[in-house]
């Protein structure tokens, strides 16, 4: 089995996976590395698993070595961290290295699993699309902020706004303060999403675009928007367990194992 870590600003996804697909995943708060409830939770997830390899992405540099350590020690395998130089799909960008990992996760599962070109829009902490061309090459994309962050920073910032659990709704005139708030986040945010597929359709001069989406609200924004092909809530952690598998068999990778791993002198 392989062991998946997509780390999060808020949340650290966390999945199981043979060699064909994540079979279970489950979510811990990314600040739990810090105390060690994050590493007990995982070997409870994990339970009588035998572990072959690790695979993670993070963008939150300082909790990286915290997983890797706790990874390499706890289940004596290899820890591959992706990144730029590890990454399995082709990087047509000025800065390779500042394209968020997770961002190229979510390239390659979406680059091998629906073709190129093809659109990721990922609803975490924050809300990005990444974009592979026709060439299967991440060439970049959009950062906009996530829902609870853009809901958040209006209870924070106004004496008068609560702080409203994001959920559907069907009304168009607010008749009150929560339901105004939920029809400027819901319908507001699928226009946005609306309104940036199209114009990457067009830049992208794409006949067929398939758009997947993943992260938290991406059920819930995608049910009105038919330009989104698909919702796939495991996509980063299937673009990890890709990734183990496109290294462990390389022809550059004797004995199965990634010359790119983490070692422990690494950490």
């Amino acid at each position: 089995m392989l062991l998946l870590f997509d780390i999060g600003n808020t949340n650290t996804h966390v999945g199981l996976a043979n060699h064909r697909k994540v079979i279970r995943q489950t979510n811990l708060p990314t600040r739990d590395w810090q105390t060690g409830r994050a590493a007990k939770a995982v070997s409870t997830f994990v339970r009588s698993c035998a572990i072959d390899g690790i695979a993670l992405c993070s963008v939150v540099p300082k909790i990286t070595p915290l997983i890797a350590k706790f990874g390499s020690a706890k289940y004596k395998v290899r820890v591959l961290e992706l990144t730029s130089d590890t990454a399995t799909v082709g990087i047509d960008y000025p800065k390779p290295r500042t394209i968020g990992p997770d961002r190229l996760a979510n390239s390659i599962a979406a680059n091998q699993h629906y073709g190129a070109p093809v659109v990721v829009v990922d609803f975490g902490t924050a809300v990005t699309f990444d974009v592979v061309n026709k060439k299967g090459d991440y060439v970049g994309g959009i950062i906009a902020p996530g829902l609870n962050v853009m809901t958040d920073y209006l209870h924070e910032k106004t004496a008068l706004l609560p702080n409203i659990k994001i959920r559907e709704t069907s009304a168009v005139i607010g008749k009150n303060t929560e339901e105004a708030m939920l029809i400027g986040a819901v319908h507001g945010y699928r226009g946005l999403i609306r309104n940036l597929i199209a114009e990457l359709k067009g830049k992208l001069k794409a006949r067929r675009l398939p758009v997947i989406a993943t992260g938290g609200y991406a059920e819930l924004i995608s049910a009105k928007i038919p330009e989104i092909t698909k919702v796939d809530p495991l996509l980063t952690l299937e673009g990890l367990r890709l990734l183990w598998e496109a290294h462990a068999s390389c022809s550059c990778c004797p004995g199965g194992e990634p010359p790119c791993a983490l070692r422990d002198s690494d950490f």
